[in-house]
């Protein structure tokens, strides 16, 4: 079974930082692409950041702008997002999202949302002053 589980989410202020983890089991994670993804109240989910199954190569939205930085430990079965200089459009649910098949390739730029797969009740993220 597929388990994907936020956490690290919290409340931050404008220019703050928090670090996301998300804790996986049930799948071989070494081999997925893995990605985040967010959700404001009200609006559809978007693609946040993709890595690589070695860790080597990733891609982030435009809206990143440098400020995330997504990691894995694939000793630990562990992804990690980085979240910097936050701003109050930062805020959100973020979710973890493994990739739908370990070929998949359409997790660069521009990656659809609705591909990826999620499983945790995902992360919030609250950016206010």
């Amino acid at each position: 079974q597929v388990t994907l589980v936020e956490s690290g989410g919290g409340s931050a202020q404008p220019g703050g930082s928090l670090r996301l983890t998300c804790a996986t089991s049930g799948f071989p994670f070494n081999d997925y692409v893995m990605s985040w993804a967010r959700q404001a109240r009200g609006k559809p989910i978007e693609w946040v950041c993709s890595i690589g199954k070695d860790g080597k190569d990733t891609y982030c939205a435009d809206f990143v702008e440098g400020r995330f930085i997504i990691s894995r430990d694939n000793a630990r079965n562990t992804l990690y997002l980085q979240l910097n200089s936050l701003k109050p459009e930062d805020t959100a649910e973020y979710l973890c999202a493994k990739a739908p098949s370990p070929s998949y390739l359409n997790w660069k730029h521009g990656s659809d949302a609705y591909d990826w797969h999620y499983g945790g009740q995902g992360t919030q993220v609250t950016v206010s002053s």
